[in-house]
């Protein structure tokens, strides 16, 4: 007698056709057939933090020293805004730290080998630039309400360095915002938290997603200044904890640090065929893994972090743009490396269909069909073996770090995507200050009850949703970057009120344009 199958659900459906879109946006693929050969979003997101560079006259390199003394001075503000540019640089950060750099990376590895990680170091190099020109545009151009609260972002420096007739795109860019803000800064973030959880205390994924749900909503039930207040306590002992227990596991098998550094170079530059592809479809694939998780980590060109930066009390569109690079410094070349290094480094006893491999990235866990946080978790485990409560030290560690990270991601990505809705809002005839703060709040209840939800879907769904997503973004900000480029190079050589203004006094919200 036959055996029925359980029917499949619409999550377990939709996961061949999102993974179509995501392969085309980022490596030109459909089907597994090579339709383009080049990725064409790793392309415009290169081309455009290159193009910035070069105009800065790589910045970001030289100032490099200068932006890290000036982070330790950049605890008080000094000027119009809501929170100190170190505040603003923890929220962004906040932001930018959390799956991307534990289980993002793991899936950049599982998609695109160890090469993968040379081009995420790429993308960050680059990202730097453009993460200078979205902090230092963002407070160029912000806007203030009738209650005197300063806010921005690229909705804001389309609209006010681009003028009115480029207000499509800023539209475009803020229903972009929202589709990324539910996808990549919500249900990602849910559904690895529900894996740690469950990993760690055995709860239900929907048990898990219910806990961190009532958690985000006492705290950005206060808004900007509440999610700064906890963003600046927690990021920094979170980031810099971390790194010391990846450093630990590196010491511990510091003999095989040469060899992984040998796979990523490697790895980044190893044009034979991929399995059914053709002759460099192996650079492709760790090109375009590299890239968007890269992008998906550190979000520069996205939009997302100026958003942040825009509400820091600082006059000075430089001094905030020196706190952005350093953001995507420290979230890839810093935490997503310690990580990286971690997964392709420590032995242990893994096992691929049955035979046994040194490392978790070439075991089961480390499939792409598995990888995600368990393969972080499991080269963490390896490294640090000794048990508590019969749950290995490194599990632990990792279990930690993920919660924590996690939980500050949704706090401001809940922001980010208050600004998109409001932004919307104020297009509208008759919209108001108490209307903005009625959305707000109607905004913070959907985000919690999206947690909940998107801790049960699959994961290879969420994170194909999340490339998709992320491009959705990124295309209009960097468009708006290239456009205002030259306003950049000047902002960048100290002339504050560089650009054109575009101001119009209106009845709406926030009565500037």
């Amino acid at each position: 007698m036959a055996t029925s199958q359980a029917p499949a659900t619409l999550g377990d459906r939709l996961v061949q056709p999102v993974t179509n879109v995501s392969d085309f946006i980022w490596g030109g693929t459909w089907n597994g057939e090579q339709l383009i050969p080049i990725p064409p979003l790793a392309v415009i997101l290169l081309g455009v933090g290159l193009w910035i560079m070069i105009g800065l006259r790589f910045y970001p390199i030289v100032k490099f020293g200068a932006a890290v003394r000036g982070l330790f001075a950049s605890r008080k503000g000094s000027g119009k805004g809501e929170i100190s540019p170190f505040a603003a640089l923890s929220t962004a950060l906040s932001g930018q730290v959390g799956t991307g750099n534990l289980a993002g990376v793991a899936t950049a590895i599982a998609l695109g080998g160890p090469g993968a990680v040379f081009w995420m170091w790429i993308t960050a190099l680059f990202g730097m630039a453009l993460a200078f020109a979205e902090g230092s545009l963002a407070i160029r151009y912000r806007e203030t309400t009738s209650d005197g609260v300063s806010r921005g972002g690229p909705m804001s420096y389309i609209m006010m360095g681009l003028g009115p007739k480029w207000t499509w795109l800023a539209i475009v860019f803020c229903l972009g915002t929202l589709f990324s803000a539910l996808v990549t800064g919500n249900s990602i973030q849910a559904n690895e938290v529900a894996s740690g959880l469950n990993e760690l205390f055995g709860f239900e994924r929907w048990l898990g997603g219910l806990i961190v749900a009532v958690a985000v909503f006492v705290v950005i039930i206060g808004g900007i200044k509440s999610i700064g207040n906890v963003a600046e306590k927690v990021v920094p002992f979170m980031a810099a904890t971390y790194i010391v227990m990846a450093l630990t596991a590196l010491v511990l098998n510091f003999g095989d640090l040469p060899e992984t550094f040998g796979r990523i170079f490697g790895g980044a530059f190893n044009a034979q065929s991929a399995s059914g592809g053709f002759v460099g479809a192996a650079i492709i694939l760790a090109i375009r893994a590299g890239v968007a998780r890269g992008l998906f980590s550190n979000e520069a060109g996205q939009g997302s972090t100026p958003i942040a930066h825009a509400v820091a009390q600082t006059d000075d569109p430089e001094q905030q743009g020196r706190m952005a690079m350093l953001g995507t410094f420290i979230d890839t070349i810093v935490i997503c490396t310690m990580t990286a290094l971690v997964i392709l480094t420590v032995q242990g006893d893994f096992t691929y269909q049955g035979q046994p491999v040194d490392h978790v990235w070439q075991s089961d866990l480390g499939t792409t069909a598995m990888s995600g946080f368990v393969t972080t978790s499991g080269a963490f485990a390896a490294a640090f073996p000794f048990e508590i409560a019969s749950i290995p030290l490194g599990t632990l560690i990792a279990s930690i770090a993920l919660i924590l990270f996690v939980f500050t991601t949704l706090l401001t990505w809940s922001y980010y995507g208050e600004r998109a809705i409001t932004f919307i809002y104020d297009r509208v005839p008759g919209s108001t200050r108490g209307g903005e703060k009625v959305l707000h709040i109607i905004w913070r209840v959907i985000w919690c009850i999206a947690i909940f939800v998107g801790a049960t879907l699959p994961s290879q769904l969420v994170w194909r949703f999340g490339d998709i997503s992320n491009a959705t973004m990124a295309l209009p900000n960097l468009l708006a970057l290239a456009l205002l480029s030259g306003v950049v190079f000047k902002l960048a050589r100290g002339d504050r009120t560089a650009g054109r203004d575009f101001h119009q006094e209106t009845p709406e919200e926030p009565e500037e344009y």
